[in-house]
Order: C-alpha cells, then structure tokens, then sequence
C-alpha cells in the first residue's frame, strides 16, 4: 500500500482497518474504525479533505477525489462502494450502496438508505433523497428503498465486508 503525506497532512486509519496493498491513501484522508480499501483503489486527499466513516467499504478500482479549495467528501457510517466508483467532492450519509461503475460529481449529497445504480452518472449539485433509487445517464430517480433492501443489500453487504476483510488479516490455509 502506499501512504503518503502531502502538504503536512497524513492518512489517518482507525481500527481494525484493511487497506490493499496496492491501494493508494494520500494526503488528508481519515478512515473510520473496521474500513476496507480494496486493490487498485486511490483516495487522494491532496487539495482537500476526505472523510470516511466506520465499516465503510471501498472496493476495487475506486477513486475518490476533491476539488482544490471547493469540495471535499464526506461519508458516513455503513457504506459501501462498488467496484469502480468514482466520487469527486461528494457527501454521503449513512448506510448507503453505490453501485459499481457509478460517477458522482462534486456537489453531489445522497441521503440515508439511499442505492445508486450501477453505471449511474450523477451530475453536480444532484441531491439525492433518502430511501430513493437512482440510476441511469444522467442519473434519477427510479424507484423507493423498501425495508427489505436496506437489510439485505445495503447492511448486508457493509457486515460482509468486514468479514472479507477478515479474511485478508488471518494466516492462509488450505481450509
């Protein structure tokens, strides 16, 4: 993994973290407790901040990224990032899934129990309400968050992936 300080500021990983190690972490970048970076992912907090909450999961291939002097990301408990996803300056609350291949421009604010598509592109500025779907180029809204989706996609996938990374923390056997 490369870790980086940039203009006197260090990544910052809370417990219990798991970080690939061709993952990339520089700069103002602050991981919660039971975070995974997975293979091939950047958070380049160089001219802004990024912010991550607890058992956020950030798959492989993902970039996350800011606007020098205008955005930074902020994101909150539970959420996870498929792979290939792309944040630049965007705020997140918490449990949220974002999808794989999804684009989210600066500005962008997607609330609580909130799923964005796969392939989805939101465009700046676009807020996302919670309990909503959205997908598609440019994005919206396509359907409502049903109980039943927020506990077996979004927590879901956030509680498995601290098993996963688990997985990366113990010796290798044959079992």
């Amino acid at each position: 993994m490369i870790i980086r300080e940039v203009r006197g500021k260090q990544p910052v990983l809370g417990r219990d973290c798991f970080v690939a190690e061709n993952a990339v972490l520089i700069g103002d970048v602050v991981l919660g407790d039971q975070c995974s970076v997975w293979y091939g992912s950047v958070l380049r907090g160089d001219v802004n901040s990024i912010r991550i909450g607890h058992r956020v999961n950030i798959q492989d291939g993902c970039i996350l990224h800011t606007t020098y002097n205008k955005t930074v990301i902020e994101m909150g408990n539970d959420v996870s990032l498929g792979h290939r996803v792309l944040l630049h300056g965007t705020m997140v609350e918490d449990e949220v899934l974002i999808g794989m291949g999804a684009i989210l421009m600066d500005h962008v604010y997607v609330g609580t129990h909130a799923i964005i598509a796969a392939g989805a592109l939101l465009l700046e500025h676009t807020r996302v309400e919670p309990r909503s779907i959205w997908g598609g180029v440019p994005a919206r809204k396509i359907g409502e968050v049903t109980d039943e989706q927020v506990e077996q996609l979004i927590r879901a996938t956030a509680r498995n992936y601290i098993r996963y990374a688990g997985w990366y923390r113990q010796p290798l056997t044959n079992d």
